[in-house]
Formats: C-alpha cells, sequence, structure tokens
C-alpha cells in the first residue's frame, strides 16, 4: 500500500466536524499589522529549522536535510506584504502547505545548497517526491524537562489535596451530604485515582445553616483542584486542525511521508501525520493522550495538543542559543523590538529517529 492510501484509510475515519476534506479551508484577509512577541516567534521557529537541518547535516554521511518552506523575510505592514500573502494562499489552494524541512538521499539530490525553496515549481515537482520525508517544525518557549519536573510536583500537591477533603467531606458531613444531596453523595464517596480525571459535579451554594455552609465551601474547593488536575498538564506537540488539510493536500500531490517535530530549548519529540490521524480517530484518547484547545497565541485557531511520548525522542539534547535584541521600522515611523537566535548544538538521538522515520539517519 502506498503512503497516500495509507493516509486516506486513516483520515476517512476521522470526525468530520474536526476535519471534513470536504469543506473548502477558510481564508482570512491580509494581515495589516504584527507584533514583537510575532517577529520573536517567527526567528524562534526559524531558529529551530535552522538547528535541526545543521544537527542533521552535520551529523548524516547518507542524507541532507533541507529548508523547502517558504523563507520570505517580510511581515505585514511592509511594502508587498498583501501580493506576498495572496500568493501564498495560492500556493496552499494549488499544492497544499509545504513542509519546513525535506531529507533526501544525498544520491537523490543534485544541488549543492541546504535550501531549496525558491527553486521554480517545475523543479520542485521533480524533486520533492525523491524526498525521504518532509517535517513540519514546531518551537515551543520551554525547557522540556524542566516543566515536566515542575507539572509533577504540582500533580502530586493536588492529588494529596483531594483526597484530603474528600477525607472531610466524608468524615465530618457524610449524613448531611447524603439527605441533601444523595446522587453528589455518591460521587464524592467513589472518588479515587482510577476515575479522578472524569469526575465531575455541580457545586452547591448551600448557605441556610453554618454547617451546610461549611460542607458547601468544601464541595466548590474539591470541584476547583478536580478542574486543576483534569487539565491539559503536558507540553505538546501541536499541530493545528485547519494545516492537516492543506497538509492532506501537500501529501497528495507528492506521495511523500509526512511528520510533526516540536523543538523545545532542551529536545525535540516527533510525531508521523499518519499517526495525529489515527489518534484523532479515538475519543477515548482524548483529554488523556491529546487534547483539541483554541490556542489564544494563534488567533484561536483550533489546535491539537499531543503528548510527546505519544511520538519519538529525535534530539535528545539542544543547547540553549544565543539570542540578541533587534529591531525593525514599520510605516509611519513605528518601532518593534524582538528577539533573534543563533542556531544551536544538538545530540540526535539515533534510535528515536530511527523508530520514527524508518531510517538510519547514520
Amino acid at each position: 500500500m502506498e503512503y497516500i492510501e495509507k493516509i486516506e484509510s486513516v483520515i476517512k475515519n476521522v470526525n468530520r466536524e474536526l476535519l471534513d476534506l470536504n469543506v473548502e479551508r477558510e481564508k482570512y484577509g491580509v494581515p495589516t499589522q504584527v507584533s514583537s512577541e510575532f517577529l520573536t516567534n517567527k526567528e524562534q521557529g526559524d531558529w529551530a529549522e535552522k538547528t535541526f537541518i545543521k544537527g542533521i547535516n552535520d551529523f548524516s554521511k547518507n542524507y541532507i536535510a533541507v529548508k523547502y518552506g517558504r523563507d520570505d523575510d517580510i511581515i505585514a505592514g511592509e511594502t508587498g506584504f498583501a501580493e506576498f500573502y495572496r500568493n501564498y494562499q495560492h500556493e496552499l489552494d494549488e499544492i497544499g502547505k509545504r513542509p519546513d524541512v525535506l531529507i533526501f538521499n544525498k544520491k537523490d539530490f543534485p544541488y549543492d545548497t541546504d535550501n531549496i525553496c525558491r527553486l521554480s515549481q517545475e523543479e520542485l515537482d521533480l524533486l520533492v517526491p525523491k524526498a525521504k520525508c518532509g517535517i513540519e517544525i514546531r518551537s515551543s518557549s520551554f525547557l522540556y524537562d524542566k516543566y515536566n519536573a515542575y507539572m509533577q510536583g504540582e500533580e502530586s500537591f493536588l492529588f494529596k489535596k483531594i483526597f484530603d477533603l474528600k477525607a472531610s467531606i466524608i468524615n465530618n458531613f457524610s449524613e448531611l451530604l447524603l439527605k441533601k444531596n444523595p446522587e453528589l453523595h455518591k460521587i464524592i464517596s467513589a472518588l479515587d485515582k482510577d476515575n479522578i480525571s472524569v469526575v465531575s459535579y455541580r457545586a452547591p451554594s448551600w448557605k441556610s445553616s453554618q454547617e451546610l455552609s461549611q460542607l458547601s465551601s468544601l464541595l466548590k474547593e474539591l470541584k476547583l483542584c478536580l478542574t486543576k488536575i483534569q487539565t491539559r498538564k503536558f507540553l505538546s506537540i501541536t499541530p493545528k486542525v485547519e494545516d492537516l488539510k492543506v497538509v492532506y493536500n501537500w501529501v497528495k500531490r507528492y506521495n511523500v511521508p509526512h511528520y510533526y517535530l516540536q523543538v523545545f530549548f532542551d529536545k525535540a519529540y516527533g510525531i508521523s501525520y499518519e499517526e495525529i490521524l489515527t489518534l484523532l480517530c479515538d475519543e477515548e484518547a482524548e483529554g488523556r493522550d491529546y487534547f483539541i484547545e483554541s490556542d489564544v497565541k494563534n488567533q484561536n485557531k483550533t489546535t491539537i495538543k499531543i503528548k510527546p511520548d505519544k511520538g519519538k525522542n529525535i534530539l535528545q539534547k539542544v543547547s540553549l542559543p544565543e539570542h540578541k535584541s533587534k529591531m525593525k521600522e514599520l510605516g509611519r515611523g513605528r518601532l518593534l523590538f524582538y528577539v533573534t537566535f543563533e542556531k544551536s548544538i544538538v545530540q540526535i538521538n539515533t534510535k528515536g529517529f530511527e523508530e520514527l522515520f524508518g531510517f538510519s539517519i547514520e
């Protein structure tokens, strides 16, 4: 079975309310301005791409990683941006969304460069199908290990508090709660480590007696703790739902395996496009292995937040980059200050790489 056939067999089982290939993708108006945060995030994304490309090319004898996604250094508010944006939208409709990076066997790559994004479409149509894989690079402003250590401590604290509150309610107010709300009494009594991630109830506001007021306060506090422990507490690989459709169009055109790589400031994890779609077919995995959220940092676009350990560790060590401030002047004398990053040194996890991509990078 060819790669595109595998993708089509999976994608047809994804909930159409989430991802419907028959619905035309949403079109957005031309952005008119950007922020310093946007520019810093763009620079961070560029750092992640360049770091990965350098890491592969410094390490591998037989393969080369090359820049393939657009690298136009033009932003909203600059002359020519509207035309650039319209051309990009046309490209999305014509060939789909280019992955940021392609990896080739060196014997299949006839150019002396690590950047092919400005080749003509005719040249790319001949070259791209020879790629071993395409990789969408995402970046995150976190140290993965430190975040996980912090959240594990937070989770332990919440677990203890939840069961301390349960004990206080059952030991001191069991009869009162049973009399006032038998169903809620049943829910609290049955609360344990196995169902803690799904328990939910409406907290009452009883005030007719001091005892009821105390019980109500404990129930509200318990509900707050349950809400906190049920929210996502892991950093994630972050494909946008709207991108999954245009990625499909690219895969359909070129039949090249597609992957996502999330680069943190200390390591990186990757997952295949096929596995992302497979996860979305599993409704029981939502809230456990992935969350579907509106990303406030990205125009509230619906984003899949996937546990990195559902994929593979690809970069097991990333050095912190050197960074410096830069300035860009826009129309009307508007100044934007932002941060740029130098490429980092990485250590490739060769085992994780081979398990994810299906070939040895050595």
